[in-house]
């Protein structure tokens, strides 16, 4: 689904993203993991066109898409969520879902004047689509209550549903499970895994809980420095001795002598 090739990002004479090369498989589920400052975000930020890449490409099902736009690479399927949860806090969790899809014809102004029934029959439609979203994701009890008022574990499963709304091929998701409860973290996981198996997403998932990771993913890949640094099932990364001198400062022999 997605392959990147030397790709480098770097700001001034700081280099976030250091020739990284790697590759998503349709279908699965990807874990990113890496101590903090490794390059992981800014890696899904060059790959979803937030920043442009100083060098390298990106592929997505073959097609070039390096340098594209975040609003071009919305209409190709790719989308992401973030650390921080994107939500319209004064609308209601429907309306943000009903947001989502582009080109709705109450957008036009002409469409509003001229062609009103076409508008309500669209706007049924999409409220349709988002009242089957959140009955997935277990959230009818929070449908009409504004998006402000969520709890943070809501919102990330909010977010979660904006990304159902559209057809996506593959959705990055940078620590859904930052500052969410354990409840509700298995519920988002429950979710993942579900669209996954059920409806054929592709995810690649960022997140520092490894119960998390075990429980979703499969490979795992693993940034250090900007550099993806190793990849493989998740008992592989764990003993692999370039992981954990990454992550502890120190090897597998050092940490055995001491």
């Amino acid at each position: 689904m997605i392959k990147v090739e030397g790709l480098s990002k770097k700001f001034g004479g700081f280099t976030a993203v250091n020739n990284a090369s790697l590759e998503i498989a349709a279908g699965s589920i990807t874990g990113l993991i890496g101590p903090n400052g490794a390059g992981k975000t800014t890696l899904f930020n060059v790959i979803a066109g937030v920043h442009k890449s100083s060098a390298g490409s990106v592929h997505l099902a073959g097609e070039d898409i390096t340098g594209l736009e975040p609003h071009e690479l919305f209409h190709k399927g790719m989308l992401r969520t973030f650390q921080v949860a994107h939500e319209f806090s004064s609308l209601s969790v429907r309306e943000n879902l009903m947001m989502v899809p582009d080109a709705q014809p109450g957008e036009s102004l002409r469409d509003v004047w001229f062609d009103s029934r076409k508008v309500r029959q669209h706007e049924k439609q999409v409220m349709a689509k988002a009242d089957e979203v959140i009955e997935f994701l277990e959230i009818s009890h929070v449908a009409n209550e504004l998006a402000g008022n969520l709890s943070g574990g809501q919102k990330k499963l909010l977010e979660l549903g904006r990304t159902m709304m559209v057809d996506a091929k593959i959705v990055f998701l940078d620590e859904v499970g930052a500052g969410v409860n354990r409840t509700l973290l298995n519920t988002i996981g429950d979710a993942i895994i579900r669209l996954n198996q059920e409806r054929g997403y592709t995810f690649c998932v960022i997140e520092h809980d490894m119960d998390f990771i075990d429980k979703l993913c499969d490979p795992v890949i693993v940034m250090a420095e900007g550099s993806v640094l190793a990849q493989g099932t998740l008992a592989e990364i764990k003993a692999n001795e370039q992981v954990i001198e990454a992550y502890l400062g120190t090897g597998l022999k050092n940490r055995k002598a001491s």
